[in-house]
């Protein structure tokens, strides 16, 4: 075996501005073409970013995902999120920090608890359903927000409906919304910006959603009965470490925050690539319907995990090196460079998945579906997405809900085009659909013993 190469790996040599324009401009066809001609590792120049190195194959994602805590900051590469989720939340943490919150805040995610969030999913999904115009044109990302928003709230935050959560979700949605613009959250994380009213209009929201948290976390410390509740926000106030310690409240907030943002707004946006890519695929729609009528959620999850495959909502994840070098692919990453497995180019590898570009849900049945380190929509190893089981369940179930009661056809006969919005790729257009008849009555399902 050859020792490790000094110094960076090779990439291409065009000014930080035209490299720039590749990423924004050509985006998938411009990684693809570096991959092919400088590899699987290959060192960037932007006008945000002097030097980086992203990772094209699975082999070498999984030794970034592997990789120690102590030399590979994840939070150090999410530092762009600081103004929005806070400094103490999980996706700024690194080494022990990060491990002691992750596992405060993993238990309400899984098992029962997460069943017990099955029937509310249904109920919201039926809601909005319910709210869809006849016969006239709507987006679906803008109604999946919503939908998604009213969930958090419910299973995460514990709200019931009511001018309270009415109240709490306008606030948040008034601090998220422009967020979402192309470029506004680089803006307002730039001490540089000179547009100073933006960041000023987003300082104001954000205050008034702490308003709202603060108050809630102080109420609820002094609740009797706490243990009773099922929803996270009470969860993560009765969480207590390997030491007896409990989160402060500002950590509560920041991980609140971080749960919105990180559950609500890619959710939504996986599920309306999940309908533009079924409503122009007439076949695989007419097999995932029949899967609906039979009762088959492996199909459904396969549905749900090949739109994750063509359409991540994330283009990729980061890891800063700190201490020493990193090998990687034959090469030594110097500290300070942020590597990044690409999801995207990942995922259309024509090695990994053949005819990339179609959409077969198939590829996720039987004994050779893609492992986690093919498939990666959700980033992997210690830093995987805490919240991956409970937003793989939600998809599933609100694409079964809609399936059942109503018939949607696409307004447009082409797929969206992706646009960059906040940390997500969305579709420019907001999948915009029809229905020319009121959907079927909801019928209740029996819920899980």
């Amino acid at each position: 075996m050859s020792a490790p190469s000094a110094g960076l790996p090779p990439g291409p040599r065009l000014p930080r501005l035209l490299q720039t324009a590749g990423f924004v401009l050509a985006g998938p066809r411009f990684l693809e073409a570096c991959r092919r001609r400088y590899g699987d590792v290959v060192t960037f120049s932007t006008v945000f970013d002097s030097s980086f190195v992203m990772v094209f194959d699975p082999a070498l994602a999984k030794e970034v995902f592997q990789g120690s805590n102590a030399q590979l900051h994840a939070g150090e590469a999410n530092a762009l999120l600081g103004p929005v989720v806070g400094e103490r939340s999980v996706l700024l943490l690194d080494e022990a920090e990060h491990l002691r919150h992750r596992r405060l805040m993993l238990p309400p995610f899984h098992g029962r608890r997460l069943q017990a969030y099955e029937q509310l999913i249904r109920d919201t999904t039926d809601a909005e359903i319910d709210s869809w115009p006849v016969g006239e044109e709507f987006a679906l990302l803008g109604t999946m927000q919503s939908l998604t928003l009213r969930v958090i709230l419910r299973a995460v935050f514990g709200y019931e409906t009511g001018p309270a959560e009415a109240e709490l979700r306008r606030r948040l949605r008034a601090m998220v919304e422009p967020l979402a613009r192309p470029r506004r959250l680089l803006l307002l994380s730039a001490i540089r910006s000179r547009d100073r009213g933006a960041v000023l209009r987003f300082e104001a929201q954000r205050r008034a959603v702490d308003e709202i948290l603060y108050a809630e976390i102080a109420r609820r410390r002094e609740e009797p009965g706490l243990e009773q509740r099922d929803d996270v926000f009470s969860a993560l106030l009765l969480a207590v470490d390997e030491e007896g310690a409990r989160l402060s409240d500002s950590e509560v907030r920041d991980e609140l925050v971080t749960l919105l943002l990180a559950g609500h707004e890619t959710t939504a946006t996986g599920l309306a690539w999940t309908f533009d890519l079924l409503l122009h695929n007439p076949a695989v729609l007419a097999r995932t319907s029949e899967a609906v009528e039979g009762g088959d959620d492996d199909y459904l999850d396969a549905v749900v995990k090949e739109s994750l495959r063509i359409r991540p909502v994330i283009p990729g994840v980061g890891r800063v090196v700190k201490g020493g070098a990193f090998r990687l692919g034959g090469y030594e990453i110097p500290p300070g460079v942020e590597i990044n497995p690409s999801i995207r180019t990942i995922h259309r590898r024509p090695d990994l998945y053949p005819d990339p570009r179609s959409f077969r849900p198939e590829r996720f049945l039987g004994a050779d579906a893609p492992d986690t380190y093919t498939w990666i929509p959700f980033g992997g190893g210690t830093r995987r997405c805490l919240g991956a089981s409970f937003a793989l369940t939600e998809m599933r179930i609100v694409l079964r809900r809609v399936l059942e009661r109503m018939r949607l056809r696409p307004a447009d006969p082409a797929p969206e085009k992706v646009q960059f919005r906040a940390i997500t790729l969305a579709p420019r257009k907001g999948v915009r659909v029809l229905q020319d008849r009121p959907p079927s009555a909801a019928v209740s399902e029996p819920i899980p013993v």
